[in-house]
């Protein structure tokens, strides 16, 4: 069983607050102001439904989550023109996911950027990163 009110995204009004948000029936996607200029236009897509992680959520929503992820393009398309995107998923703590409500997030990268040609993989791959076994 789930308490709804210890999850921030199981009560929409925070996602909703100071954001521009698209949503469909099962899926919301929140797109806040930066508060340090970095990731402009960075959103995430949430279930409304409470689902811990990404291997939760019904194929209903996974559809839900595609459609606003393209709608989320073509708004991001049109007002920032970013010139790329890194789209993805964290998955347990472990995995870098620090609220337990499954979210997708979306980040427009830009050419001028300090990181840009840097995937989200690239921090993972460094040495300092091996596994000790």
């Amino acid at each position: 069983m789930h308490d709804d009110h210890a999850c921030p995204y199981c009560d929409t009004a925070e996602l909703r607050r100071d954001a521009f948000v698209l949503e469909n029936d099962l899926c919301l996607l929140s797109i806040k102001p930066s508060e340090t200029g970095a990731l402009e236009g960075a959103g995430i897509i949430v279930p409304k439904a409470h689902r811990p992680t990404v291997f939760d959520l019904t194929p209903q929503e996974w559809t839900a989550t595609q459609d606003l992820l393209m709608q989320a393009r073509a708004y991001l398309d049109a007002v920032l023109a970013p010139d790329g995107y890194n789209a993805g998923w964290n998955v347990g703590a472990v995995g870098g996911q620090h609220v337990m409500h499954a979210h997708f997030h979306v980040i427009p990268r830009f050419r001028d950027e300090p990181l840009a040609g840097r995937g989200i993989r690239s921090h993972l791959k460094v040495v300092e990163n091996r596994r000790q076994r």
